[in-house]
């Protein structure tokens, strides 16, 4: 039996239908290729962090600044544990392109120092969302869990806690004089009413996109008192946490909080300056 003939222009005309009908299915503009603008404008809401790479978090404070900030190591005589004091300890990660960490504790004569820097380096999987919002975001979820005094917030993070968005009770009240828990125990140099306005928990305007810095005393079962100085800023989609601690071991003795947040704040000037995109 002869097979029919194939005709030409049949399948020319079946072919344009079938070009006709996939072409009015896309007709409704919502196609990137439709409308390359509508895509163009997506793509630049949702721009990638100026940050790639993050530092090596136990290399980027120098030897003078340790000595600066943790004195006792210093008084380490032997040579070896003086080396690895300097060393510091590296944070356990994962993924050493997203968070680094470095940890210092030296144990001197007269009082137990602590020193730590944290980078984070966020990505947003949103593609709506840029990495620096995303950042922002979460900078602000920390800046309201350190509960700061509302005239010292940001007017975003006020917004968040009057808004009762976020709960401040995460964490005790961090002020300069110390949280309210201690305050029983404190000294009278150690009132709220001796410590100087310009050095209560704040936010800095002299350090990246956004900062801010916070002063906590505290007891630890005795009546030894405890200082915590944080400096936390971004910079772009990278976020920088400075943790800065002094327990004096003489009874009486309060560390000083204007040198330790001098201190902290020179510390977060030079990590600032560390960041490479």
């Amino acid at each position: 039996m002869q097979r029919k003939a194939y005709v030409p222009g049949v399948a020319a005309l079946l072919v344009a239908l079938l070009a006709g009908c996939t072409g009015s299915s896309s007709g409704d503009g919502t196609t990137n290729d439709a409308n390359p603008g509508d895509a163009g404008t997506a793509s630049a809401a949702a721009q990638p962090g100026k940050y790639r790479t993050l530092p090596e978090a136990c290399g980027v404070v120098g030897q003078s600044t340790l000595d600066t900030l943790l004195p006792g190591i210093q008084q380490i005589a032997d040579e070896d544990q003086r080396t690895k004091a300097y060393q510091g300890e590296a944070t356990l990660t994962y993924d050493t392109d997203r968070k680094v960490g470095c940890r210092w504790k030296v144990e001197a004569t007269d009082a137990t120092e602590y020193l730590s820097v944290d980078f984070e380096r966020v990505v947003s999987y949103d593609n709506t969302v840029s990495d620096d919002s995303e950042a922002q975001q979460l900078f602000l979820q920390a800046e309201v869990k350190a509960d700061l005094p509302v005239a010292a917030t940001s007017s975003a993070a006020s917004d968040v806690e009057e808004s009762g968005t976020a709960s401040p009770s995460a964490t005790p009240s961090p002020t300069g004089s110390g949280s309210a828990s201690a305050s029983t125990s404190a000294s009278p140099s150690a009132s709220s009413s001796a410590t100087p306005s310009d050095l209560q928990p704040r936010v800095l305007d002299d350090l990246g996109d956004e900062a801010f810095l916070d002063d906590t005393l505290s007891s630890s079962g005795s009546t030894a008192q405890q200082r915590k100085v944080t400096v936390a800023f971004r910079t772009s989609n990278v976020i920088v946490t400075i943790e800065y601690e002094e327990q004096p071991t003489s009874i009486g003795v309060t560390p000083d909080s204007k040198e330790m947040q001098d201190n902290a704040r020179k510390l977060a000037s030079q990590l600032a300056g560390s960041l490479s995109g």
